[in-house]
Order: C-alpha cells, then structure tokens, then sequence
C-alpha cells in the first residue's frame, strides 16, 4: 500500500516538472512513452521510496512472438467420427447402477440435451429433501449450490454477450504465473474442457509421456477409514508425479469393478488440486478428469469449480452410444448426437458462469464459486477450503458407505435394473416430495370447502412428512410462558407487514401477477410488481373496489429490452 502524497510527472524535454496531489482527477491526452518518466514520490510501508522506472523494465517483451508458442489441439484432437462402445450390455448397466444414474435421468437430462443441443427446461425450484436429508443416494454434486451475483439483471448475458465470454482451456505446465517468460506460453488450448471419449483419447496420445493417470478407486472391504486413505495415497501420487515432471495427470475411475468402487470425481479432484496448491506445485500440471458419474451440466461446473482442467463424462457417452443403437435418437449419426450434448454443456457452462459476472473459465476454474450443503466442516476445510459451509453435515464416513452401497448394488446382485428415480417427477417408490400429491388434494379440498377440519388433516400430514428442508428439523420450544392475549397484535396489523415475492409477470402470467396483487390489497399487505413491472392500467382502482396496483414498483434497466 502507498501513502503516496503526490505524483510527479517529469518530461525529460522539460526544465520543470508538474506535482499533483493524489486527491486530484486528472485527464491527460498520450504521451510518448520514451519522453514520460512516472514518480511516485511519498512513503511505503517498508519505508523505502520509488525511484523513476528502469528502462528495461518499461520495454516491451515480443509477446506476439511468444503467443505463437500456445498449440491450438482441436483440430488435431477432432475425430472424424464418434468412438465406438467400449462397454455393452450387463458391464454397461452395472457400471450406470455404479455411477448412481437412473432412468429419469436419462430421460429428462441426457435425451434432450443430445435431441436440442440444450439443456433440458425445468421449472424453478426443488421440493425434494436436500442430499444430506435423502433416504436415497444422492451424487456429490447435490452438496454443492452454485452462487450468484446479487443482482436482479444478470451480470453477463451468456446468451446476447456471449463475445465476451470464452470457454478456452490451456492446459500443461504454466510455472511461475508471476515470471514474464517465452516457457509460460509452450502450452497446449482447447476452446472447450468438455471432451468425447475419442477427443480425450486423442489428447492423451498427443500429451504422450507428459501425461501420468491416476486410479480414482479405492477397496471399499478395507475398513471404515478406506477412502480416506485412498485419497491420501492419490494426493502423495500426485504430488509425486508433478514433482517429477508431468505436466498433465489424468484422473480416472474406469478401474471399478467388483472389487474395487469409484471415488466421488469432486473429492478425487478437490483433493488433488487442494493439495498441489498446498504444496505450490498447482500451476506446473494440468488435472484432466474421465468421470462415470458426471453427467448434467451442473456435475462438470463443480469439478472445474473444483480444479479441473478438462472432463471427460466417458459412461454419459457411452449411454448415449447405447440409444444411438436402440435408435432413441431419429436419424441423427452417432457423432451428431455426440457433438450436440458437448455443445449443451459448453452453453450451461456459460450459463452458470454469467450468474457470478464470470467470463472466461480459466477465473472459475478452481475458485470455488459454491456452497455446500451438509457436508462436515472437516471435509470442507480439508479438500474446500474457503468455500462456504453455513451448516456441517456428512463427512467421509458417510460418503464411503454410500459409495459402498451403491458399488454392492451394482456388482453383488444377479440382475441388474437402472432404478426408475423419481427426483424430478414424483413417483411412488422415488424420493420424498414436498408437494405430495395427496396433500396437495386435501388443501385444494380444504380451500373450496373453506374447512378448517380438513386444513388440519393438511397441516398433520405436512408435519408427519419426512423433512425436506432444514427448517423441517426444527420444533416450537412450548416450555415458556404463554403471551397475554392482549399483548398479541390483531391480524389487521400483522398483515401490513406481509409482502408477496417480487414475482415478475413473465415468470407467472398476466391474470395469477394481477390476482395476487388483488388479494394483497384486499388483506392490507402489499405486492411486488417484479422485475417486468406492470400495466399502467392496473394504476386505477376498479369499479367493484378491486385494486390491481402493487404497493412495490421496481424498476428495471433497458439493458435486455426491459422497458417498463
């Protein structure tokens, strides 16, 4: 930090030199840089003072030369056509028991990412308990909530700005980012981290010995400390691999089977990258990862939220060669389809990136931009360190056995069936819904008969339900003291403070926006109009007292064609 009082400017063409304070704005117009020498003249904290700027330092290295350097592999990478199966039948439906995949997934996740080269459209929130809560077994990528800017307009619009924003990958041996050096730039780009199975195994030939792969397995019969030794040995693996010059490690758990079951690919990750920053050794490799359980959008943002450089989702390839087959994908050619669900990826990636203002990976690569959600403190503290934990939770004992539950599933039973799911559409044998079908129907019932009998059979079954959210862990304390009820306020006044959510007219439709500010008015709350605003001729009140304006009018900026 400088406690600089003044900037001096002196013009060596000049016999004086001009003194600005540091309070002062100053507009200059160019200068050639040869005829400007920049003081900075004042105390630092060491108690030394800044001299004029050395000549070397001010010239130029031939970074355009250096640039030069950088190999762009896509082209050399891109296959002609989509590898073939590598696992079919029983070893391919053991294998998706294994990675936890059902077929929910495959149908409302995989199938329309590959049939619209999107992601699936889903509506906004999740009644299902939180992975922590679950009864069933939930991937590690549950325990993670993205973050976001706290604004209402985006920070970036990964759709209409997407000119600014960049997927592209360096990956090899960076060295000192602090040195200015022609090696820094001897590296290998991709524009994208998402890789086919045969584009991975066409960089792996290409990285040739520079790479070194790593098993991401461990035996899950050697006690209940198994996987953490596991992760111990990947580390010092690691640490040893780089130490001795590669500048690439693969991580892979292709090697399950019956005797060997997967690590969790986000701790396998987390816990390489975490401890090659421990030990300073993180910008000399690049961590390339071949993962069975990553399948979603979200999955790949963790594990480069996590450090990873690039990411192969090999079984989500080879389920997807498996429908090929079956023809659940019309006349589109196996490398078609292959194309269209990297290209889903690439757009989610920008997606989740532009909620945090992000625009390039290589920022989110390794910056932990999430939240967990009932993991342990220890876990977080070891493996994500400095990402947010409000609340502790499930630690590696816990993650192994259900790790083991799900690798015995799948390798110790005769017949092997996906499970149905149940996750994003309620199903009887699936997970717990909030919004219980049955429920649902006794408050519809409770409401149209205006029976307070009925609400309460409501209320007890919403009591008697599994919980679902954190607050649902929680119980009245009734040991106090009753209130007077005379100190109680009346409703009257308690509904002054209620507000309904600023709930854009877009996200509902005219007539459910209008009848909520109706209603609001009616019980002397207020409304939010939202983000979108509201006609102005909601303004009036109407001829049978009806008031259809909100109380709360927000403004929105014109930045996306927003002109209310």
């Amino acid at each position: 930090m400088l406690d600089a009082q003044r900037v001096a400017f002196q013009c060596p063409l000049a016999q004086h030199q001009h003194e600005l304070d540091s309070e002062q704005f100053v507009e200059c117009q160019a200068i050639p840089s040869e005829l400007l020498r920049l003081h900075v003249v004042g105390q630092v904290n060491s108690g030394k003072r800044f001299g004029p700027v050395d000549e070397s330092e001010a010239t130029p290295h031939p970074f355009g030369n250096w640039v030069q350097n950088i190999e762009a592999i896509d082209d050399a990478i891109r296959p002609e056509e989509a590898a073939q199966a590598e696992y079919a039948g029983d070893e391919l439906r053991r294998r998706q028991v294994a990675a936890g995949y059902t077929l929910e997934e495959l149908e409302l996740l995989l199938q329309p990412m590959v049939e619209d080269a999107k992601e699936a459209v889903g509506s906004m929130g999740d009644d299902t308990p939180l992975a922590v809560l679950s009864d069933g077994y939930r991937g590690l990528h549950h325990f993670f909530r993205q973050s976001f800017s706290q604004v209402t307009n985006p920070p970036i619009d990964s759709l209409r700005e997407y000119r600014v924003m960049s997927l592209k990958t360096r990956l090899g041996n960076l060295g000192n980012i602090l040195d200015e050096d022609e090696s820094q730039t001897r590296l290998l780009q991709l524009e994208s981290p998402v890789l086919s199975n045969a584009g991975f195994d066409a960089m792996r030939n290409l990285m040739s010995d520079a790479a070194i792969e790593l098993d991401c397995t461990f035996r899950p019969e050697k006690g209940e400390h198994a996987l953490r030794r596991a992760l111990y040995k990947l580390q010092r693996v690691a640490e040893d691999a780089v130490r001795g010059g590669a500048a690439h490690l693969i991580l892979s758990d292709k090697g399950i089977g019956p005797g060997r079951a997967a690590i969790p690919m986000i701790l396998a990750t987390a816990a390489v990258h975490t401890h090659l920053v421990s030990e300073a050794l993180r910008t000399y490799t690049s961590i390339n990862v071949r993962s069975a359980e990553c399948l979603d959008t979200h999955y790949f943002a963790v594990l480069i939220g996590v450090g990873a450089s690039t990411v192969n989702a090999y079984l989500a390839q080879e389920t997807i060669i498996d429908r090929h087959r079956r023809g659940l994908f019309g006349e589109r050619s196996l490398y078609e389809c292959v194309q269209r669900y990297r290209e889903a990826v690439d757009q989610g990636l920008l997606k989740i990136m532009s909620k945090m203002g992000i625009s390039i990976l290589s920022s989110y690569r390794g910056a932990y931009k999430f939240e967990t959600v009932g993991l342990s403190r220890w876990l977080v503290s070891s493996y994500f360190p400095g990402m947010t934990s409000r609340i502790s939770g499930i630690g590696l004992a816990g993650l192994q056995l259900k790790a083991r539950e799900l690798h015995d599933r799948a390798f110790n039973e005769d017949v092997t069936a996906l499970p149905v799911g149940g996750i994003y559409r309620y199903r009887r044998s699936g997970e717990t819904h909030g919004f219980e079908g049955a429920q649902i129907h006794t408050l519809q019932e409770a409401v149209a008969t205006d029976s307070y009998a009925t609400y309460k059979k409501y209320a007890e079954a919403v009591r008697q339900s599994p919980p679902i959210s954190l607050r649902d862990l929680m119980e009245f304390d009734p040991k106090r003291d009753p209130v007077p009820t005379e100190e109680v306020e009346s409703i009257t006044d308690i509904r002054k403070r209620l507000v309904s959510p600023g709930i854009s007219l877009g996200a509902l439709s005219p007539e459910a926006h209008e009848t909520l500010s109706i209603a609001m008015n009616r019980i002397g709350a207020k409304s939010d109009s939202g983000e979108g605003g509201e006609d102005a001729s909601r303004y009036k009140p109407r001829t049978n007292g009806d008031n259809a304006s909100s109380a709360i009018k927000q403004v929105a900026s014109g930045r996306f064609g927003v002109t209310a």
